[in-house]
């Protein structure tokens, strides 16, 4: 494990996460215990049953933070003071709860897989009581990861080449901004301007200076001056805050035609990209980088990509998932033992509801077929035994075992395993208009036959 995973896994470590659930998470342990049903032997797994609308595939993100919010399940004794004093559950379900740390078994997706609709993206296996209790912390987690590395990878397939910095500490709560920018990294970020994610996971940080800084100065030569004299030739200067033009021959008189860059905030980025670029080259800084932000999102990205820039900074839209800012992923009892007793055999079991919320019982196991080419062809979700065929290609992997957290990598990992999983998806996923999943999802049953 590398440094900042190692730091990533103390810090979260340290502070309990048992609180961040759902009360009826806790309502439902006392029922059971008091039934004996909290010693049954229970399969849960984390799927969605849709993709947001328009959407051509999803991004498992957040595992690693699951992981760590998994081994911080701890209730700590003022948390179960509180709970005694709010009377949320009775005293023998408290004493229980004192005890408690998940022993079971975790495995699922590797981060930054794809995923598609019934992808059982995670697998949590325990007792039902130790189990239960962590649905509303993965999910949280899940859904919110997910849905913005699902929006970042949008972003970088459109962005090709062009590195991208997430910026959008400021339009979030300050904790999911942390988040964003991991999960954005996951998804191809280059690098983000929060200094927490920066130090929290070790993804690089950009940033030089905003508008306040021209501002602030006598004038924009005294600004640019500042900041050359201050991060050298190869910094970034922010050219829009008064007249783009003057802006430019300025920066270029003070910093040379080796300055790193200049970034434009505002106005139509595609006709100034290309004017500033022309007039960077004129004046003979033709090495000079463009980096564009304002309000962009994988449209504009995409819209600017015979444009002469160099990179682009994106915010807002990032963090709120460009308008999904959720992956609705649920948490469902799939399959539980016929009775308490350490050898009862798995039953499945589902929710048989009417309407779009009917689930698949049994413990599932994930693979992905690809044709001849090596292209994905369709999502293949099975209980039982795994076709020959699909030995090779299954998604899982064992991420907490006995308890113990195995899974752990660093987020390189991660970040390599989402360009190859959105690599071998046919060409058709990283188009921007509106579809159905870039592949269907075919269930098999025991027999091996779909269903």
């Amino acid at each position: 494990m590398d440094a900042a995973a190692l730091h990533a896994s103390a810090t979260a470590s340290t502070v309990s996460t048992a609180l961040l659930t759902d009360r009826y998470e806790l309502t439902m342990l006392q029922a059971a215990l008091r039934s004996g049903a909290a010693q049954r032997h229970s399969v849960f797994e984390v799927f969605t049953r849709r993709l947001p609308e328009g959407r051509r595939y999803g991004v498992t993100a957040g595992t690693g933070r699951v992981l760590d919010a998994v081994e911080a399940f701890r209730f700590t004794t003022p948390q179960l003071d509180w709970l005694a004093n709010e009377r949320v559950v009775d005293d023998s379900t408290l004493a229980w709860l004192a005890d408690y740390r998940f022993r079971g078994d975790i495995r699922g997706y590797g981060e930054g897989e794809c995923y598609f609709p019934g992808s059982p993206v995670l697998v949590v296996e325990g007792s039902f009581a130790e189990a239960v209790l962590l649905e509303t912390t993965i999910l949280s987690i899940l859904n919110y990861d997910s849905a913005i590395a699902a929006a970042a990878s949008r972003m970088s397939a459109a962005a090709g080449a062009r590195p991208l910095i997430e910026m959008g500490a400021r339009r979030a709560h300050e904790l999911a901004a942390v988040s964003a920018a991991r999960a954005a990294h996951v998804a191809g970020f280059a690098a983000t301007s929060d200094l927490q994610a920066g130090f929290q996971y070790g993804i690089p940080t950009r940033g030089t200076s905003a508008h306040a800084f021209t501002l602030v100065h006598d004038s924009e030569r005294d600004a640019f001056t500042a900041q050359i004299e201050s991060m050298g030739r190869g910094t970034t200067l922010l050219i829009d805050t008064y007249d783009l033009g003057e802006a430019v021959r300025t920066a270029i008189d003070v910093a040379g035609p080796e300055l790193g860059a200049v970034r434009i905030d505002s106005g139509d980025l595609l006709m100034l990209a290309h004017r500033v670029r022309r007039q960077l080259d004129e004046l003979g800084a033709k090495k000079t980088r463009i980096t564009v932000t304002s309000d962009l999102d994988e449209y504009a990205i995409a819209a600017l990509g015979t444009a002469p820039v160099d990179g682009y900074g994106v915010g807002t839209s990032l963090v709120t998932g460009s308008g999904q800012p959720t992956c609705a992923m649920v948490y469902k009892l799939v399959a539980r033992a016929a009775s308490a007793e350490p050898d009862a055999p798995l039953v499945p079991v589902a929710k048989r509801s009417a309407g779009a919320k009917a689930s698949r019982g049994g413990r599932k196991w994930g693979a992905r077929r690809l044709d001849p080419e090596g292209v994905a062809e369709a999502e293949v979700v099975g209980v039982g035994p795994v076709p020959h065929d699909l030995t090779d290609r299954l998604l899982h992997r064992t991420l907490v075992s006995g308890g113990e957290i195995v899974g752990r990598e660093p987020l390189a990992e991660a970040r390599d395993r989402h360009l190859r999983s959105r690599e071998q998806l046919p060409m058709s996923a990283t188009q921007l208009s509106k579809g159905e999943p870039v592949i269907p999802t075919e269930y098999v049953t025991r027999s091996g036959h779909a269903g």
